[in-house]
């Protein structure tokens, strides 16, 4: 993680992340248990532009959470974008009830290679419940919807922007792993790309396509690209009618209570 860390952050912009995350903990009386880079930096494509995008869990004290009007509480924390650092943070009670519906956001998260913050116990005893609670069903939903949406409004034209195919072809790279492995995906593109790995043509172009994209601006603009649309299209027809197993219910929810109880009690 380390390697990862320091050839994707620069240290003067972890140093501030950091910064944030301690004021924030400052600011809301809250434990940030476990934050991660969740955007093109984690995935493997960043431009030299590209946001920091910096998600985090937190706990508040335990009393808090003993209120009558819990639900009504805010379970948020978020913070406008300043200088391409953008941050926000969910409290651990929304967290596992999100990750009990196999949230893709939540999961992706705990897959993440760079790690800012991890208390050593609530990241780890939540990855280690996933087999018991991820649905390949809802992950290839989302990620099919991911696909299907970002294809349609951007890569049918004859100009297109650069980053979209990314936001096209991980997460088809996603599905393809889930149906063969059946559990969620990784997130480095590189690693998801095993799946196409004896297809050389459209490989190449990937490879030309993802240096642009390393050198390029966020909204760079480039021609359309008929082997990677072809093979794009040919997928999304293949997994339309796909389904995957339902939602996981292997783990029940004693397991989210007592991860919960474990972590006020640590704290």
């Amino acid at each position: 993680m380390e390697d990862k860390l320091k050839s994707a952050i620069p240290a003067d912009v972890h140093t501030e992340i950091m910064r944030r995350i301690h004021a924030a903990e400052e600011e809301h009386g809250v434990k940030v248990l476990y934050a991660v880079e969740s955007g093109s930096r984690a995935w493997g494509f960043a431009s030299p532009n590209s946001d920091y995008d910096v998600r985090f869990i937190y706990a508040h004290p335990k009393d808090w959470y003993l209120a009558v009007d819990l639900e009504d509480k805010r379970d948020v924390i978020e913070y406008p974008i300043v200088d391409e650092i953008d941050i926000n943070g969910w409290d651990i009670r929304k967290a596992l009830k999100l990750y009990w519906k196999s949230n893709p956001a939540f999961i992706e998260w705990m897959k993440s290679p760079i790690v800012y913050v991890d208390d050593n116990l609530f990241a780890a005893t939540a990855r280690e419940m996933m087999p018991r609670i991820s649905s390949s069903q809802k992950g290839i939903y989302h990620y099919r919807h991911m696909a299907k949406g970002n294809f349609r409004e951007y890569l049918k034209k004859e100009f297109v922007p650069l980053k979209k195919y990314f936001y096209v072809l991980r997460p088809i790279l996603a599905i393809m792993w889930i149906e063969k492995y059946d559990e969620p995906a990784p997130i480095e593109f590189e690693v998801l790309r095993s799946m196409i790995a004896e297809r050389t043509e459209l490989n190449d172009a990937i490879t030309s396509l993802l240096e642009k994209k390393r050198a390029s601006l966020e909204k760079e603009l480039i021609p359309s690209i008929p082997v990677i649309n072809d093979f794009i299209q040919s997928e999304l027809e293949r997994i339309e009618s796909f389904s995957g197993k339902p939602v996981g219910r292997d783990a029940d929810f004693q397991e989210l209570n007592q991860l919960f109880k474990a972590v006020l009690d640590k704290y």
